[in-house]
Order: C-alpha cells, then sequence, then structure tokens
C-alpha cells in the first residue's frame, strides 16, 4: 500500500499538474484506475490538490513568500510594499504590465491545471467504494480547493473556463472556447463554496489542521461576494461564520509565530502549514526576504537575510505610534550587541532603507533552519472576517451599526487602540476600515482586492508616481501563449496586446 501511495503521489501530485489550461500541450494524466479506488488512493488525490496552496512545483509560490505567491504580488503592487532589489519588482510595483511579463502571467498557466485535475479527481471520488461520509469530507475539500483557485484567478484575470467536465479536463486536445461571462464564473465558484460547506466540519484541527473547513469555504465565499458587492449576501455569509466558534487571539503576534500551530489558534481560520524541514515549498521564507543583511536577532537565533521587502514610509506613518502590531513592523531594528550585551538598534529610515522593515513572522525557536521556519503562513484569519463584516454592515445599512463597531472595535482593541467615535457616515467609517485592514492584514495577500473593490488600486500607482498605471490594469494580462495556441479564440484582457 505504501507504494500506491507513493505511485499516486508522483502521478497525480506532478505529472497532471504539470499542464496547462487545455494542457496547451499534450500531457497525459497516467492510468491511476490501479490504486485510485482505495482510501489511500483517495487520500493522496486530496493531498495532491492542496500542493497549490503552497505553489505546486513553483519556489515559494501560492500562498508563501516568493515572487510568484498571492501575498507578495498584492503587497508590492499596493501601498503595502516595495522591494529593494530592482529589476522586475519596478514594473511590478508600477503595474508596467505585458502578456510577455512572466511574473504577473505566471499564475494563470500555474493554476488552471489545478483546476483540471480537481475536476477528474472528483469524478474518480464519486465512483470510489470507500467510507460514505469520508468520500463526502474529501468531495467536499476538492470543491473549496477548486472554488479557491478559481476565485484567485477571476479576481486577479478576469473570467475564464472553470473545467467541470471530467471528459474535457482529461481531453489535451478538447476544442477551445470563448472565455464565459463574469457570471458564470461567479456561479461555478459560489456553487463549489457552498456544496463544500455542505459537507465540511466547521474547522479543522490537529492532524487535519491546514484542510479547507467550512468556516474556510464560507471565507472565501464571503470575499467572493464582496469582489462582486452582493453586500447582503456577503453579510448573511459573515453572519454564519461568527456563529463557529471563532475568536481573536489576546496576542496579535502569536498569529505569526509557532504558537498557533496545529489549529491551536483560535483565530486562524485556513493556513499552509510549514515545516523548517519540508522543503522549499512548505516553509516559511518571509524573513529571509525582508530582514536586511545586517539584522540579528536579540536572541541569537540564525536567520538568513536578505534585505528585499519593506513597506513605504507612506503606509507606515499611518499607524498610530501606540498601535502594538508595530511591533513586526520595524523602524528600528536589531543589529548587534555592545560587548556588554546591550542590544544595538539600527534606524531603517535614517540609514536609507525604502521603507519599514516588514517582520510579520517571528523566528523559529527551533532553529532548525536559518533560512526555512516553520511559522505557518496564513490565509483566513478571523480578524479578517470581523473587518470584512463591519464593511459589509456599513454597506448594507447606508451607515455603521453597533454590530459594525464592535467588529472593528475587537481588532483595534487587541493592538491597544481606543474604540472609534461614534456616528460617523457611512464614506467616514468605510475609510477607518480601509485603514484597519491595512494595520491589520498588510502582507497576508488581500491588499490587491481590497483596493480593487474600494476603486482605489490604480490611483495608488498613480499617486506613487507610476506612468503606466491605467484603468484596465485591474487585470493581469493572460499569457501570450494562451492567446496564439487558441487561435485567438480566447481573447486578450482589454487593453493588452
Amino acid at each position: 500500500m505504501k507504494n500506491i501511495y507513493h505511485r499516486l503521489v508522483l502521478l497525480g501530485g506532478l505529472a497532471a499538474f504539470s499542464a496547462c489550461e487545455k494542457d496547451l500541450k499534450n500531457t497525459s494524466y497516467g492510468d491511476l484506475s490501479s490504486v485510485v479506488s482505495t482510501t489511500e488512493g483517495a487520500v493522496a488525490a486530496v493531498n495532491a490538490a492542496y500542493t497549490g496552496l503552497a505553489g505546486g512545483a513553483d519556489w515559494q509560490g501560492g500562498w508563501d513568500a516568493g515572487t510568484y505567491g498571492w501575498r507578495t504580488q498584492a503587497m508590492m503592487t499596493t501601498d503595502e510594499g516595495v522591494c529593494s532589489w530592482g529589476g522586475n519588482w519596478i514594473p511590478l510595483r508600477d503595474l508596467n504590465y505585458t502578456p510577455d511579463f512572466g511574473w504577473v502571467t505566471h499564475n494563470y498557466e500555474r493554476y488552471t491545471p489545478y483546476i483540471s485535475r480537481i475536476t477528474i479527481s472528483l469524478d474518480e471520488m464519486d465512483k470510489m467504494q470507500i467510507d460514505t461520509d469520508l468520500k463526502k469530507r474529501y468531495i467536499g475539500e476538492l470543491k473549496a480547493l477548486r472554488a479557491h483557485y478559481a476565485e484567485m484567478l477571476y479576481f486577479n484575470y478576469g473570467p475564464f473556463t472553470i473545467i467541470t467536465d471530467p471528459k474535457i479536463a482529461a481531453n489535451p486536445n478538447a476544442p477551445y472556447v470563448p472565455r464565459p461571462t463574469k457570471d458564470v464564473v461567479v456561479a461555478q465558484i459560489e456553487k463549489d463554496y457552498k456544496d463544500a460547506a455542505a459537507v465540511l466540519p466547521d474547522k479543522f484541527t490537529g492532524k487535519d489542521y491546514g484542510r479547507f473547513s467550512k468556516a474556510a469555504a464560507l471565507t472565501g465565499l464571503m470575499k467572493l461576494y464582496m469582489h462582486e458587492k452582493k453586500w447582503s449576501d456577503a453579510l448573511n455569509t459573515g453572519q454564519d461564520i461568527t456563529k463557529m466558534g471563532y475568536s481573536l487571539l489576546s496576542n496579535y503576534e502569536d498569529n505569526f509565530s509557532t504558537a498557533s500551530k496545529g489549529g491551536s489558534s483560535a483565530e486562524m481560520i485556513l493556513a499552509v502549514v510549514c515545516s523548517s524541514s519540508g522543503g522549499d515549498q512548505y516553509s516559511n521564507m518571509w524573513l529571509a526576504h525582508a530582514l536586511p543583511s545586517d539584522y540579528v536577532d536579540s536572541t541569537g537565533i540564525p536567520l538568513t537575510a536578505w534585505g528585499g521587502y519593506k513597506m513605504p514610509w507612506s503606509s507606515y506613518d499611518k499607524f498610530d505610534k501606540k498601535d502594538k502590531r508595530l511591533k513586526v513592523l520595524l523602524e528600528s531594528y536589531p543589529s548587534g550587541k555592545t560587548p556588554d550585551g546591550k542590544v544595538i538598534y539600527k534606524n531603517a529610515r535614517t540609514s536609507g532603507a525604502l521603507g519599514a522593515i516588514p517582520m510579520k513572522f517571528a523566528p523559529d525557536p527551533s532553529r532548525a533552519n536559518s533560512q526555512n521556519s516553520s511559522v505557518d503562513f496564513p490565509i483566513y484569519r478571523y480578524a479578517d472576517v470581523l473587518l470584512m463584516l463591519a464593511e459589509c454592515i456599513n454597506e448594507v445599512n447606508g451607515a455603521p451599526t453597533q454590530q459594525a463597531y464592535d467588529a472593528i472595535n475587537a481588532v483595534r482593541a487587541r493592538a491597544g487602540l481606543s474604540e472609534l467615535p461614534a456616528g460617523l457616515a457611512k464614506d467616514q467609517f468605510l475609510a477607518r476600515i480601509q485603514d484597519e485592514r491595512l494595520f491589520e492584514l498588510w502582507g497576508e495577500g488581500w491588499r490587491k482586492d481590497d483596493l480593487i473593490r474600494w476603486n482605489l488600486f490604480i490611483q495608488r500607482a498613480i499617486n506613487d508616481g507610476s506612468t503606466t498605471a491605467q484603468a484596465y490594469k485591474v487585470l493581469l494580462p493572460l499569457p501570450r501563449t494562451v492567446i496564439t495556441q487558441s487561435n485567438g479564440v480566447i481573447k486578450q484582457n482589454e487593453g493588452y496586446n
């Protein structure tokens, strides 16, 4: 059985996820008929689908910290971040995109095959003779993953064909079809999330921590509704999540340390589970990307430091100086010790750094690896849900209610900040939410969608001096190969050529 499991992981986790949308090349998925009908085969198929959360074969992709990471690109195209390394980081921040800019087209080619493979796995799963409840759960997880990957593609590239027919998904020679309307795409993502939520447990802990739960599916659904400005649907979904037993941790920093591993956090709804020894795809390298080269941990933990990621001073300066969240966003950082053991601090601003040091994640206390950390990467947190809930209430009612105030004030209270003043008008309250989501969620991958929802995404780039930021840049271009190999059946996003 161990050999069977390894065969399925190899075929299902690698070969099956290596093709493009229609695959754009003739790639066989392999014959898994001898193993797919077993419980072990089902486990392997579902686990293979989860690899997309960490970018699959990409180095630090998915929800990790590298170039292609959703959180990285959301940070570096908004007011959250700037990179010291120059090169392609400059056109990325300036929204200077073309269909040949691989940094922004890559994820389209990475994630469309995940969707196809999940569709095939769903068909295979339905035919399996395994425990009925287990089958329902695995089907729910697969549908949630398909919805999540499709949602991220839709948010970034606009409408695309979500292949739900396993015969088409498995056929590399299937004819290309025109891109559907956004309503078709949204309806399919919504259906997958709802189907998943109907059969999954509210949350997962222990060995199942890191898997899609009902709460995670509903959080993804809430984000979809907000993207579409279906405020009432988003509000109702958010209210459902508040009944599932989640709460804020008393210490903000615990969300980004080993204190939250294994499902011990009441705030973490979905995370990429990381290891210091599990390979680059399943480790947290945020500190290596963000810490300046002369950073010296005051407790002696060895840390790799490449000195790239920063938060612009203009964003850093919006924080209240009493905000406890500044403990992980540094203007001054430890750079050594005096002979008598006193920590020496260096001021990043006065030394000419582009911005504050976005430490966010704590060092791994195991000291097992200076570069690869076991601190998990959050995807969805309850604080995010509370802030979304406050925004939805404000939109639905035309002004904040007490529940909206309670939601945002709970987040502020943990940060050591006072409650918002009563009597704010709708626009005033929205402005406070916009800032609070920056203060609370920076570096977690949702700022781009936030700014697009508020019609602020393009203006941010213009304010920062971009001469290439135009309205159509709210969507990324599709890869040129998709357009050419489909003989123009698939149309490029407006504005790109």
